[in-house]
């Protein structure tokens, strides 16, 4: 069953947590990131790393990595945003190490998602945030469409990068969260069970991650600092979410999705799939794979450009 998982791009979702699935990936950063501002705000399921001013009234931004990944997976493009936006860098406890505080449990029932969406809509109300936009990679990309749908108020527009939503349309499209279940299952188990690694990598791990040795090398070390607890349930409510049925609720403008063409006509197709009937405007982003952000930094960076729109 798992070799039908057709799309390079999103397929690494799934192997990144998966040892009998390929390895994953990165590029080269364009710009140093800027200084954060030093005092980080600790949510239950997330932080919250602020920089920029906003001050020449582009809308504020928040910005969230995908399964396993560190905010350092925005480097490429906070320098520039930082001049115009107000950019908020979220990071989930455990993926970059440390403790995991609120993302403790397990099960059918935890709640990671959804803790980790109130987490941000809490944080945008808190602070008077007005029209943010929400930007997400991989699974930070379904975390933004559940923003839109279930938090409407809190949210003015939703950038998805490279993630579907219902990520398990990639072992077929008569997938459903019932049949995804049993292989969600197996991928917690599996990802509790695989040793952490204790060594940097740095030779080529290959795979599907990024099209790049660099790009491999570099996603696969941000993978292994993640605490396989928090990666292990974070992967089953990806594999068992779906939110096609709350698409339509989606009222943020642009609602937009970035996807990486890495696996040929068939990703129009599953993109186009997977999106059907929804408010989504798809963009292909060629000669990529799944970290977008790393394989292309120029296109990904209009695209994100052309997302928030003038100034």
């Amino acid at each position: 069953m798992f070799n039908r998982i057709a799309a390079p791009g999103v397929a690494a979702l799934l192997a990144t947590a998966m040892p009998f699935a390929p390895a994953l990936a990165q590029t080269t950063p364009t710009a140093a990131a800027p200084a954060l501002d030093p005092v980080i705000t600790q949510l239950p399921h997330i932080s919250i790393a602020t920089t920029g001013t906003g001050k020449s009234g582009g809308p504020a931004i928040f910005l969230i990595p995908g399964l396993a990944s560190p905010r350092a997976v925005w480097d490429g493009v906070v320098a520039d945003l930082a001049k115009t936006h107000r950019v908020y860098l979220v990071e989930v406890h455990g993926f970059a190490g440390g403790d995991i505080k609120g993302n403790d449990k397990t099960g059918d029932k935890a709640g990671l998602l959804d803790g980790i969406a109130a987490d941000l809509n809490g944080y945008i109300v808190a602070n008077k945030i007005k029209n943010p936009a929400i930007a997400g990679h991989s699974m930070g990309g379904l975390l933004a469409m559940m923003m839109g749908a279930r938090y409407p108020a809190s949210t003015g527009s939703v950038l998805v990068v490279d993630s579907l939503p219902f990520f398990s349309l990639l072992f077929g499209p008569t997938a459903t969260v019932d049949s995804a279940r049993p292989f969600a299952e197996q991928a917690r188990a599996r990802t509790l069970s695989t040793p952490v690694p204790t060594e940097p990598v740095t030779a080529d791990p290959g795979g599907i991650w990024s099209n790049t040795a660099a790009g491999r090398i570099k996603v696969a070390n941000w993978s292994n600092k993640a605490d396989p607890r928090v990666t292990a349930q974070a992967l089953y409510e990806v594999m068992t979410t779906d939110l096609r049925p709350e698409l339509k609720k989606v009222t943020a403008k642009p609602f937009a999705v970035l996807y990486a063409t890495g696996a040929g006509p068939q990703a129009k197709q599953i993109w186009e799939f997977g999106y059907a009937g929804s408010p989504a405007t798809l963009v292909p982003i060629a000669d990529s794979w799944h970290f977008i952000m790393l394989d292309q930094p120029a296109a990904f960076a209009k695209a994100l450009k052309d997302f928030l729109g003038p100034k």
